[in-house]
This record gives structure tokens, C-alpha cells and sequence, in this order.
């Protein structure tokens, strides 16, 4: 026995030890699990969709354009559709230049024979279809409904509906065929959920997409093909600037957003690829709503503030107030 110590001594110095043994090795553990999954966080992505082929309708800007960068950065080969050339060859040109796979194929969706061409498109460019995201979309002219006309009507569902369900024929079809499912999602809208005065066109629009997109889910689950929507707030596109007019009216809409600010393109292009993923294989049939919480609040005039001041809530919260 060590000088000085006593029997009681020795027993508490070796539980101490065996306590800092049991400490040491659950320390040792606890930095391998955590090396491990940084390890397989930080592995490329790239085989997570590889050999997949995702097609993005309305893939020239904004949620397209975000969404197409996204899905080629996880490995996919990429078909995009828009009217407008330079801005399809420019977003294609930054995927392949970046090491991705991508093609574009110009058309205008108003036009049922060219939507006809865009799944064929994709067979060609890449010989199969997994994913696709209809993604195009038109606001249209916002009126009243008594003022509203029928060829503004006609455009706007021509586009966001007509066009999104030719699109999902071809698309399923292809995939039945292929006979290794598939996932399918289409753009709604707040705007499928709520009335949004003076967009009464563009509201019908979105609740069709719904619509649609539970149909082909119920339809189709069979085969192995999930359809969903994503349904975004208002999310900083050049689309949404053309209807606001204005960067003060942006954040003057961010600001009735409980978390303060609208949405970035590349949040909805990380659902969107989630949608895509085994990682909601059991998902199917639904919208996601990705609104910052706009539609879970009830309408107010003015932002509520609390009667205390916000300093008091701030001391409150960090229980330094006195009770």
C-alpha cells in the first residue's frame, strides 16, 4: 500500500481510474463514429445520382437553372428546357464546364408539338429518363377576374398546365417502360394553397398542378414512380421581380415572412434533389410547401410586436429578467 493512503483512498482512486478509462474509451469511440461520418459526409456526391438523367423544364433561370447546377453536382446527367437560347447554352455551358453532363433543348411550351419533343430529346442526348422536375412556369397579367382576359387565361394554362401534363405522359410512359420507377416532380405554388387577389388565372393554374401531380402519384405507384410537388413562397427569381417591380417591394414582401427575408433558388433546388433521392422513398403524392412560413400564420396588418420590447423578451428568454 502506498504511503499515506488510505484503503478508502486507493479504492476512490481506482474507480477514478476506471472512470477515466470508461471516459477514454467512449471519447476514442465517440471520435471514430464522428471521423466516419464526416469521412462519408465530406465522399464525393457524385455517386449518389450517377448514371441517372434528370430532365428540368424552365431550367434557363432561376429555380431551374439552380436546380439543374444542383442535380449535375450530385452526379446526374442533365436535359434543360427554356425559350430563350443564350440563357440555356450559358447555364449548360457552367455544368459541363464545372465537370457535369448537360444538354439543352429550346422550346416554347405553349406549343403542344414542341413539348412533344423534349422527352425524345432526352433519350437521345442520354438514352434514358430517371428524374424530371416541371419546373415551367408563366405568371401571366394580374387582374381582377371580371377584367381578366381569356387569352392571358388560355397562355397561363397552356404553359403551367397543358404543357406539365403532356409532359408527364411521355415522361411516365418512358419510365414504365424502363421498369425502374422513377421520380417525378412538378412545380405548384402558396398560390395552390391561398387566393391571391388580382392572380386568379395563375391560382387555377397551381391548384391544377396539384391536382395532376396526385392523380399520376395514385396512378403510378405501382411502377415504382413518385410524383410530388414543391409548392414555394416567394423565392428571389428574376420572375418574381418582373411581378413586384422592384428590390424595395422584394423585401418589403421578405418581411411578412416569419423568418424575415423570401427564398433563395438554391433552397428549392435542394428539395427538389431530395424529391429526386432515395431519401423519400416513401414520399409520394405530396406538395412540400417551402414558404418560410408564410402560410402557417394568420393575415395581420401590421408585424406584431411584442408589448414588453424586445429587449425585455431578449432577458426573459436568457432568464436574467427578474420574475
Amino acid at each position: 500500500m502506498p504511503v499515506g493512503k488510505s484503503k478508502k483512498d486507493l479504492r476512490t482512486l481506482d474507480a477514478m481510474e476506471r472512470l477515466n478509462q470508461q471516459y477514454l474509451t467512449h471519447y476514442t469511440l465517440t471520435a471514430k463514429i464522428e471521423e466516419e461520418f464526416m469521412k462519408r459526409s465530406l465522399e464525393t456526391p457524385h455517386l449518389k445520382f450517377a448514371g441517372k438523367v434528370a430532365l428540368i423544364t424552365g431550367g434557363t433561370r432561376g429555380i431551374g437553372a439552380a436546380t439543374a447546377k444542383r442535380v449535375a453536382e450530385l452526379g446526374a446527367n442533365v436535359v434543360i428546357t427554356g425559350r430563350r437560347w443564350r440563357e440555356g447554352r450559358r447555364v449548360v455551358d457552367e455544368i459541363n464546364r464545372n465537370g457535369g453532363s448537360a444538354e439543352f433543348i429550346q422550346a416554347d411550351l405553349t406549343q403542344p408539338d414542341q413539348v412533344r419533343l423534349v422527352v425524345p430529346f432526352t433519350l437521345r442526348a442520354f438514352g434514358r429518363l430517371d428524374y424530371a422536375f416541371n419546373n415551367a412556369g408563366i405568371p401571366g397579367n394580374n387582374r381582377v377576374l371580371v377584367d381578366q382576359t381569356e387569352e392571358n387565361f388560355d397562355r397561363v394554362f397552356a404553359v403551367n398546365v397543358k404543357a406539365l401534363f403532356l409532359l408527364l405522359q411521355d415522361e411516365l410512359k418512358q419510365m414504365i417502360v424502363q421498369g425502374e420507377g422513377g421520380s417525378i416532380v412538378n412545380t405548384a405554388s402558396v398560390g395552390g394553397r391561398l387566393a391571391i387577389p388580382t392572380a386568379g388565372h395563375y391560382v387555377a393554374s397551381k391548384h391544377a398542378v396539384l391536382g395532376l401531380t396526385k392523380t399520376a402519384a395514385v396512378e403510378y405507384g405501382r411502377y415504382g414512380i413518385r410524383v410530388n410537388a414543391v409548392s414555394p413562397g416567394a423565392v428571389r427569381t428574376e420572375m418574381l421581380l418582373e411581378v413586384f417591380g422592384s428590390e424595395g417591394a422584394l423585401e418589403q414582401m421578405g418581411s411578412i415572412h416569419p423568418i424575415g427575408r423570401i427564398g433563395r433558388p438554391e433552397e428549392i433546388a435542394d428539395a427538389v434533389a431530395w424529391l429526386f433521392s432515395e431519401k423519400s422513398s416513401y414520399y409520394t403524392g405530396q406538395s412540400l410547401t417551402l414558404d418560410g412560413g408564410l402560410t402557417a400564420q394568420r393575415p395581420y396588418i401590421t408585424q406584431p410586436v411584442d408589448s414588453e420590447g424586445p429587449e425585455l423578451e431578449e432577458q426573459r428568454l436568457a432568464g436574467t429578467l427578474d420574475k
